[in-house]
């Protein structure tokens, strides 16, 4: 046991976000094609994430004063069977049957008497199992924890049973996404966040004509994110609107890594940037179908700003930026879509955005629980939903020396979001999951289908 420890700002954010319609759970689902010997993997638990991290074994506590944050104590109750639960899946036992199993929990909050964390031990997935693991986004961020989920695993069959005392699998998150280049340039603009007019308070050096070029680009650069951050809105589309409590979780059929490269490879963009625009044009195909406009919808993307390359703390915690991507919706050809998501990525990589709402997060975090909702509201109503893309293992793992056949993590949503998408790589496939508010988006079906047929649609145009 630890004692207590203050809760950061921004993790005190996401503890105080939790609402009935959109609760901050993270939910990760771990399948596998034979079954898994529950004892060991509640051993490979304890070990490498009870014992390891101390927060799950803590409780949060509310502020004692109205402007103080809420810390953690130990749990004096703490006992690792009111965390692990086993459960049978209904016949057929199969990918419908696990999905509705995930969305029967996805509404219920985590208790706040315990450590915010379960686990679900699923028999009967087909001729395996399945893991859901429930995490609160307080403990920290989506990208954290899938570091931690994956600390549960192996390169090997028998490796759980020695306990290494650093993580086997190091974070690959970046190759393809925002975060690589966005760690380095937090740095960079680390003067911006802390205030405007820094850089215009230099005068000296902007005496030097290329220095002041720089200066101003910045200037310029942050007064177009400071535009789109507290002046967007997003319109009114078949994909937004008031969300109520229940939600659908799909897991969509993987499709080939390989194929994706291609596309990425010749089109001279990367997978992420390819993976993008068929989102866009998912985005568009269903709100067509469903009778809205193809207007151009912003995504809230989650920006990673803690170094990979080094084991996570101990404390755990969240150190993540959030930035608004738009999606080229309304560009019509998928080849103009591919090419405008990637120009579009390409800016935000090389632009102060990460770097000023991570900023901004903190300072809300130091707020009242009450302006602190009104703030969030304010800023997730700019975003129709939050998008997510994290490369993974490329070889396969095993989780208490049962071979994973496949790993996907839904993120929750914040203020009136109604679609989540998360996007993951493991062992030569991508894997999508679409997460759905049911009362705006009961069909999440026919999002997944216009996913898959604009993926299909970009493999053939490539080919030609």
């Amino acid at each position: 046991m630890s004692g207590e420890r203050t809760i950061g700002p921004i993790d005190t954010v996401w503890l105080n976000m939790d609402r009935p319609d959109n609760l901050m759970v993270i939910d990760i689902v771990v399948w596998f094609d034979s079954p898994v010997d529950w004892a060991r993997f509640a051993e490979v638990v304890r070990a490498r994430l009870v014992e390891r991290y101390p927060v799950f074994t803590q409780r949060p506590v509310p502020p004692s004063t109205p402007l103080g944050l809420p810390h953690w104590e130990d749990d004096p109750g703490f006992d690792l069977e009111r965390h692990l639960h086993r459960v049978t899946l209904p016949a057929p036992g199969d990918r419908a049957a696990l999905q509705r199993l995930i969305e029967e929990q996805m509404p219920r909050p985590l208790p706040r008497d315990r450590p915010l964390w379960e686990a679900h031990l699923v028999d009967a997935f087909g001729p395996g199992a399945a893991v859901v693991l429930r995490l609160h986004h307080a403990l920290a961020d989506g990208i954290a924890l899938g570091r931690v989920a994956l600390s549960l695993t192996d390169d090997v069959p028998d490796a759980d049973l020695r306990v290494d005392d650093e993580d086997q699998w190091r974070s690959r998150h970046d190759r393809h996404g925002l975060g690589g280049t966005v760690a380095a340039a937090v740095a960079g603009a680390e003067a911006v966040a802390r205030g405007g007019l820094h850089v215009l308070g230099d005068l000296p050096h902007l005496a030097v004509p290329s220095h002041a070029l720089d200066a101003l680009s910045q200037v310029m650069s942050t007064a177009r994110i400071a535009n789109k951050v507290f002046l967007g809105s997003t319109p009114l589309t078949p994909l937004t609107g008031t969300p109520g409590i229940p939600k659908r979780a799909l897991l969509c059929e993987p499709r080939d890594l390989a194929a994706v490269k291609r596309v990425a490879r010749l089109s001279g963009g990367t997978v992420n940037d390819v993976l993008v625009a068929a989102v866009a044009g998912g985005v568009r195909r269903y709100v067509v179908d469903h009778g809205g406009d193809p207007v151009d919808l912003t995504a809230m993307v989650p920006v990673n700003i803690r170094p990979l390359d080094q084991p996570l703390p101990r404390e755990l915690g969240n150190q993540f930026a959030l930035v608004l991507l738009p999606l080229p919706v309304a560009t019509a050809a998928p080849l103009e879509r591919l090419a405008e998501a990637k120009r579009r990525m390409d800016s935000i990589k090389h632009s102060p955005e990460a770097a000023l709402t991570f900023g901004l997060l903190t300072t809300i975090g130091r707020t009242t629980p009450d302006l602190e909702r009104r703030l969030v509201d304010f800023f997730s109503a700019k975003a129709f939903g939050v998008l997510t893309n994290v490369p993974g293992p490329t070889a396969p793992r095993y989780m208490a020396g049962t071979r994973i056949a496949g790993i996907l993590g839904w993120v929750p949503s914040s203020g009136r979001h109604a679609v989540g998408i998360s996007i993951f790589s493991y062992d030569g496939s991508v894997l999508v999951g679409f997460k759905t508010d049911a009362t705006v988006v009961p069909d999440a079906e026919a999002l997944e289908a216009a996913f898959a047929a604009e993926m299909d649609a970009l493999e053939v145009l490539v080919s030609d």
